[in-house]
Order: structure tokens, then sequence, then C-alpha cells
């Protein structure tokens, strides 16, 4: 059984692919108008061959079946109006039982709100990932799953939501931002995949910004700063994540092109003691000398932000201030709480 999910257009002359998916549905991260080189990076490497074919050196009709990264199918059925455009309608595919949708079971997306200290409005959001509450967490098909497709299938979800957040009135300059792993690093097609989210979907430099932390890039630092430096030229930004837990290298600051200083969520529990107090006061000056912006994670009182301000903390995020929600949630939250800052 299949649904028509949307309608795509090419134009043979520009080279470009308009894609329409209905609002809502799990592939609207896919809306845009596309270079086929970027719209490829989001496909399996069969996919983007057999996309090339039927568009570049197809024939009147098109038949064809696609697959994401992440492993979501879909088919873009339609033809050619004349010798180079053609237009049609994407439908979703039902996958026979013996075929499986991707490593794993799918992540449901979610988003904590990031406030700014100065205003005291929403500013960004942190995606997250969460398994449906019916599965098991600590099966081996989902550890597969988390190793393969995590970050893909996150940043894609992230962008979307980034769309539609900008779309509200006085969000333009609003941020999402997703987390790294050291696996990440490695993958040759990261910096790829985020150069044509931020082309596709036409985001502002500097609004999906990606998080990172010390120990996951410790494991080869000159391929994390070399993918750190790509990230940020493809127009991320880029923000250390936990630093003050472990072993937090100022050779580490020093060296990596980050943007942002993410405040270990053990040490701002402990604002108030006058000792942690001045650490997060020199950490904070430090920041902003060398051009950062400093975000408190984990907060859970309200009555701590006074504090925070003091000591020169441009974000604040926690339970506090807003739980993980889902992308319809974070915008009823946003226009809720544009009304009240």
């Amino acid at each position: 059984m299949s649904e028509t999910i949307g309608e795509w257009s090419w134009v043979g002359e520009s080279q470009r692919l308009d894609v329409t998916v209905s609002k809502g549905h799990e592939l609207a991260s896919l809306n845009g108008r596309w270079g086929l080189p970027d719209f490829g990076r989001l496909l399996d490497g069969l996919s983007v061959r057999r996309l090339s074919r039927s568009l570049v050196q197809g024939s009147d009709s098109v038949t064809c079946e696609l697959r994401l990264a992440g492993g979501h199918h879909f088919q873009m059925i339609g033809a050619f109006t004349d010798n180079a455009n053609a237009q049609g309608v994407l439908v979703e595919q039902s996958l026979s039982d013996d075929v499986v949708d991707g490593p794993g079971p799918v992540l449901v997306p979610v988003f904590q709100p990031i406030l700014s200290l100065t205003t005291g409005r929403v500013v960004g959001f942190e995606a997250l990932a969460r398994w449906p509450e019916d599965e098991e967490k600590t099966s081996n098909q989902h550890q597969g799953f988390e190793d393969q497709a995590l970050a893909s299938n996150m940043l894609i979800h992230a962008s979307e939501a980034l769309t539609t957040w900008r779309a509200l009135p006085g969000c333009e300059s609003i941020f999402v931002q997703v987390n790294l792993t050291s696996r990440d690093l490695v993958d040759d097609t990261l910096v790829d995949l985020v150069s044509a989210l931020i082309s596709g979907h036409q985001l502002g430099a500097g609004t999906l910004r990606l998080e990172l932390t010390e120990q996951a890039a410790l494991r080869d630092a000159e391929r994390a700063v070399e993918v750190a430096t790509a990230l940020r030229d493809a127009g991320a930004a880029l923000v250390l994540d936990d630093f003050g837990s472990g072993h937090s290298s100022f050779l580490w600051l020093a060296n990596l092109p980050a943007d942002s200083l993410k405040i270990d969520a053990d040490l701002i529990a402990q604002v108030e003691t006058p000792r942690v107090k001045t650490i997060l006061e020199a950490l904070t000056l430090l920041a902003r000398r060398l051009g950062m912006h400093t975000t408190a994670e984990g907060v859970e009182d309200v009555e701590v932000l006074g504090v925070l301000r003091e000591i020169g903390f441009d974000y604040v995020q926690g339970f506090g201030l807003g739980h993980p929600m889902t992308l319809a949630s974070s915008a009823a939250f946003l226009k809720e709480h544009a009304k009240n800052a």
C-alpha cells in the first residue's frame, strides 16, 4: 500500500529539484529547492545514481525508488513535460515484511529550549533523540541504529524544525544544536550532509550548531580540528559541550574554532559555592575575550538565574526552564513565550 506525501519538479536548465512534502510528515525535511549534488547527499549511494539517471539521463517517465541515508524509503513518480523539465509526486512505500526500514527503530526527536539571560526570550533549542516509550533502550539492535544513523537523522530533523521555527514572527535568528560523537567525526559524509542541509533549507550562518565534547574529539584530535574547521566553513557553528567536566584542556580550547562554550551541569549545580562561582566567572570572562558565547546547562532552579546573569552567562538551559518537547509543542512554546517575555 502506498501513500502520496508530496510533489516534486525538476528544472533541467538550472539543475534544480523543488520538493514539497505534506506539513508534519517525517519526510518534510526534504522540502526546499535543491541542487542535485546537495539532495544526493541525503541519499544512499545507489539512490544517488538512480536519481541522476532518471532526471539527467531520463526518458519520458520517471519512476525512481529512493532511500535516505537514515534508511527511509520513498518513490519519485512523474514524467517529463518537455526535453529538460519534469514533475510528479512523492510516494511513501510500504515495505514488505522481509525488509527493515533502516538498521533499527525510529527515534523520536525532541527539542529543549535555550533562553537568553539578557532578554529572557527563547533563542534556540537543543535537538535530542528519544526512543518511543515502549522500546527497550538497551537492545543491541538499538545500539547499531544509534551508531550508524543517529547523527544524520537528527541533523535532518533539526534542520526541518529550524525552518518551522524561523517562519514564526520574530524567530528569524533562532538556532538549533545537535550533538556529535567521535564516530561522527570520522564519517566522510558529515561535512557534505551539513553543507547540503544549510544550502537546501537556506539556513542562516551559525543557526545550525553542532555540539562536540572534548572526550569524543580527543580520540583523533587532529582529525577533529580538521572536520570542525570544515563544518564551520560550511556555515555551521560549533559548541564545546560539557566544558568543565573530565579533563577540559585550554590547548583544546585554543585549537578548536568553536563559537560557544556549554558549561557542565555538575558545575552549574554548585554555582552558589564560592570557589565554583569564581571558576565560572573566570570561564565566562575567558570565553567572552575569545569571542565565544556561554551556556549554563542543567538549570533546574530558576532562583539561580540572577547569579548566572551576574557571573556573565549568555544562555541557560534546563528542566527548570523547559523540558524536551515535540516539534509541535516547541512551536506553541515559542509563541506563548514571546507573549510573556
